[in-house]
C-alpha cells in the first residue's frame, strides 16, 4: 500500500496541462445502450467529488459510497438535501463510465485510476490557479490610474498582468 501511495503522489506532482483530455472527458460516453454526459472541468458538483477522491488517507483503501457522501457534506458544508444520496450515485456513475474511477476488488469500494488522478488534479489546479484568480479579479476594485501615484516595479507588473488577465476573459466571453 505505501507503493501505491508513493506513485500516486509522484503522479500528482508530475501532472500537465492536458487539454485534449479535458475535451474528450467533456463529451458524452455511450456504453451499449447506455449514454453517459460529459464532464464539464466548470461542473462544481464534480469538483467537489473529485477532490474529496483525491484525499488519501481513506483513498488509498477506497472510498464507500456513504463516507463520500459524508466527506462532502462535512467539508462543503452541504446538506442532504442540497446534495444526496442519488446525486452521489449519478456522478459516481459519470465518472466509471468515463473511466475514472473503478471499484477496489472484491469490495463495495470506490477508487480514483490511473487517468482519474491525472483528470483531478488537471481538474482542481485549473480550478485554484486559474478560475479562481480570474474570477476574483472581477470584484476588485481598480483605482483610476490618472490619480494614481508612482507606482513601484511590482505594483506596475501587477497592473500589467491584471489588464492582460482581462483582455483574456474578454477574448473567453467572445468565443
Amino acid at each position: 500500500m505505501l507503493d501505491r501511495f508513493a506513485e500516486v503522489q509522484a503522479e500528482n506532482l508530475n501532472v500537465h496541462g492536458d487539454f485534449p483530455l479535458l475535451t474528450r472527458i467533456a463529451l458524452p460516453v455511450v456504453n451499449g445502450k447506455v449514454r453517459t454526459a460529459g464532464i464539464r472541468v466548470e461542473d462544481a458538483r464534480m469538483i467537489r467529488l473529485l477532490e474529496v477522491l483525491l484525499h488519501a488517507a481513506v483513498g488509498l483503501g477506497g472510498w464507500t459510497t456513504r463516507q463520500v457522501l459524508e466527506e462532502i457534506h462535512r467539508r462543503f458544508g452541504l446538506t442532504p438535501e442540497g446534495y444526496g444520496l442519488n446525486s452521489l450515485r449519478y456522478d459516481l456513475r459519470k465518472l466509471k463510465a468515463h473511466g475514472l474511477l473503478e471499484r477496489v476488488d472484491g469490495h463495495h469500494r470506490w477508487r480514483l485510476t490511473e487517468k482519474g488522478q491525472r483528470v483531478a488534479v488537471l481538474f482542481l489546479l485549473f480550478h485554484r490557479r486559474l478560475c479562481g484568480p480570474l474570477a476574483a479579479s472581477q470584484f476588485h476594485h481598480r483605482p483610476d490610474e490618472q490619480h494614481r501615484p508612482q507606482l513601484s516595479q511590482l505594483e506596475a507588473a501587477y497592473y500589467k498582468a491584471d489588464r492582460a488577465i482581462d483582455e483574456i476573459v474578454e477574448i473567453l466571453q467572445a468565443a
